[in-house]
């Protein structure tokens, strides 16, 4: 393949970094109509940013770490970026999306590309029914809340958590309950990737809670459904030694 036309977007913080500006100077900047790839110069955060943004364009990303946090990021380099960009290995990914319903029957929806998580909104403990393929699972959850998370995402919020870090290629989610009350002996389940699930919140007015889609955020919570949506495909290149599926397998064993 010849050298590709490459769109490039850079965290806010680095925007004006003299590293970027040769970057952009050495190889061009298409614009994004044109552009055969898109990369982005930060950390993970601006990296799922990025990919928010760019859905609709159906166009690869392919990240270099300038940030804090890499974990979908290779290593930063001026050199040799378009025989890397020919060699990259390309990962899709499939996000989850969000339907919540709000007390007041407002309904939003969101996708998340790393996960879906309940949060209690007040000192009181969320008092949350869970269900899966329209079978309740748990009837009465009382937690700090509940995350259900993608392979991607696992190594994240979900692992924080004490969720069980999964391998790509699995076609599988982690559901993950966040500082656990009762049942004392629930610790989670890991879920097929097709699986349809279901929060709903017990006792609003008393226990609020929201619900977040990644950054996406939704306050007053009555009920939320997830499922993996597989319309849409997100498009991840990697350096052949730095694959996402290599890294989520390492993460196990630090």
């Amino acid at each position: 393949m010849g050298r590709r036309s490459i769109h490039f977007v850079a965290s806010p913080g680095r925007r004006d970094d003299p590293a970027v500006e040769a970057l952009v100077e050495r190889y061009g900047q298409a614009p994004l109509a044109e552009a055969d790839v898109i990369v982005a110069l930060g950390g993970d955060g601006f990296m799922l940013h990025t990919l928010h943004r760019m859905i609709e364009t159906d166009l690869p990303v392919y990240g270099m770490k300038t940030g804090n946090v890499g974990f979908l990021m290779n290593r930063f380099e001026k050199d040799g970026l378009s025989e890397r960009l020919c060699a990259a290995q390309e990962v899709s990914l499939y996000p989850l999306k969000m339907r919540a319903e709000t007390t007041t029957g407002e309904i939003h929806e969101a996708l998340a590309i790393n996960e879906v998580s309940l949060l209690r909104q007040s000192n009181q403990a969320a008092h949350l029914r869970v269900l899966v393929n329209g079978a309740v699972k748990v009837e009465q959850l009382v937690s700090d809340g509940i995350l259900l998370s993608t392979t991607a995402g696992s190594t994240a919020y979900n692992f924080s958590v004490r969720g069980p870090i999964l391998p790509l290629g699995t076609e599988a989610l982690a559901l993950t309950p966040i500082s656990p009350f009762r049942p004392r002996r629930w610790r989670g389940a890991v879920l097929p990737a097709s699986a349809q699930v279901s929060f709903e919140v017990l006792n609003p007015e008393k226990r609020p809670v929201s619900a977040t889609a990644d950054a996406f955020e939704v306050r007053d919570i009555a009920r939320v459904d997830i499922h993996e949506e597989r319309d849409t495909s997100l498009r991840l290149l990697f350096d052949p030694d730095h694959s996402l599926e290599e890294r989520i397998l390492n993460e196990q064993f630090l």
